[in-house]
């Protein structure tokens, strides 16, 4: 938002420093890590609970991805309603309510009940990126919003190493109550934070003032079509990845093929801050070479037979992440101007949330049909046509 859109609309300064958009990064970081790190352990939690052969592992992976996606709406017009921080608060304890209920469950109802909870009373991305959108605008908001992309991506690289290490001493199905304590370490973090003042949503009768309603209504249909997009091409190869792997490099150990499944997650973390500042100004560029990366990558994947190929292709596929990754944060951040923060990022995790679930199940039966080579296909089909829209964007916005 300009500074002039700023003085009309009354609004004082942003409200958040450099301090506290650390202290919620570090939030979002425990809170990722507990349901990030859980999931791949299902097989092994769910014989516990009386599925023998972990038939619904598959099913309940998505569980909280389908209800939260559902529930983020809510949340974020209720944020916008009650207060941001009410409802930040409100996600991290309703994430450690579900936790205590998932590690204390002793049959399959109960534990999936626990992962249906986890969805409608998580939503801690729609709530933090609402509560950072309401004390931060510009460039300060996208470079807040990549950092906590970073922050998830951390968490899915340390997460599951760490569940894994502690297997032998705690079950991971009993970790779940153990690792309820980081969402109440969260909360009461937030408590020393600031409701954050309004430093960027301007009044209706402002928003054609500054910026003519078509124009604001195509950005956010381009943000979300991306979003859904980018969600899908990326997340169809995680599921089955080590499968991939195993298939097609004879003896590769479970070291490497870990290592290979977070090493584009570790290219965002080393690359997004240098790729934020140079393409801060220019983020549909940023978003069409995402998706040429990607598909790319993808195609890699596709035809890669050697350790060395794949690292490859892993690397080319980080590079594309970090660009669209990127380049998302600072379209969301010029889309939020002018618009209720937690509503529009409740919509947006809705279009991410069903990107990630559309992907889950176009891998499961593209998998079980053709075979493991079959959703990384997928994914370059998507990939390659949201480079031809993501082109248009930006040769129509020079």
């Amino acid at each position: 938002m300009s500074a002039e859109a700023a003085t009309l609309a009354g609004a004082p300064a942003p409200a958040l420093g450099r301090r506290q958009v650390h202290a919620v990064a570090a939030c979002y970081f425990v809170a990722s890590f507990a349901a990030l790190g859980l999931p791949p352990y299902l097989t092994s939690i769910l014989p516990e609970l009386g599925d023998t052969t972990a038939h619904w592992a598959g099913l309940l992976y998505i569980v909280p991805t389908v209800f939260g996606g559902l529930a983020a709406p809510l949340w974020g017009r209720l944020a916008d309603r009650y207060g941001r921080k009410r409802l930040l608060l409100r996600a991290q304890l309703g994430l450690a309510l579900s936790f205590l209920l998932a590690g204390a469950a002793d049959s399959l109802p109960t534990f999936t009940a626990a992962l249906v909870l986890q969805g409608i009373l998580g939503g801690t991305f729609a709530a933090t990126n609402g509560y950072l959108a309401a004390g931060l605008d510009g460039t300060r908001l996208s470079w807040a919003l990549t950092l906590m992309q970073g922050s998830a991506r951390a968490a899915l690289v340390a997460a599951p190493i760490v569940v894994g290490s502690l297997s032998p001493w705690l079950s991971p199905h009993r970790q779940y109550a153990l690792l309820a304590l980081l969402p109440l370490g969260a909360a009461a973090m937030l408590l020393a934070l600031p409701e954050p003042r309004e430093s960027v949503a301007l009044p209706p009768v402002r928003l054609q003032e500054t910026r003519p309603g078509t124009a604001q209504r195509r950005l956010l249909r381009e943000l979300y079509v991306f979003e859904f997009a980018f969600v899908f091409s990326t997340v169809i190869s995680f599921p089955y990845l080590i499968a991939l792997l195993g298939d097609r490099i004879s003896g590769i150990s479970a070291v490497v093929s870990g290592s290979l499944f977070a090493l584009p997650h570790l290219c965002y973390l080393l690359f997004a801050a240098p790729v934020h500042s140079a393409f801060r100004n220019r983020p549909r560029l940023g978003i069409a070479l995402g998706f040429t990366a990607v598909a790319a990558g993808l195609a890699g994947h596709a035809t890669a037979g050697s350790l060395i190929t794949f690292t490859a292709v892993r690397l080319l596929l980080g590079a594309g992440l970090t660009l669209g990754l990127v380049g998302l944060s600072l379209l969301a951040a010029d889309a939020v101007q002018g618009r209720s923060p937690g509503r529009m990022f409740g919509s947006l995790e809705f279009v991410s949330k069903g990107g990630a679930v559309a992907a889950g199940v176009v891998a499961a039966l593209g998998n079980s049909a053709f075979g493991p080579t079959a959703p990384v296909v997928a994914g370059t089909a998507v990939a390659l046509i949201t480079v031809a829209a993501a082109v248009h964007a930006l040769f129509s916005h020079p």
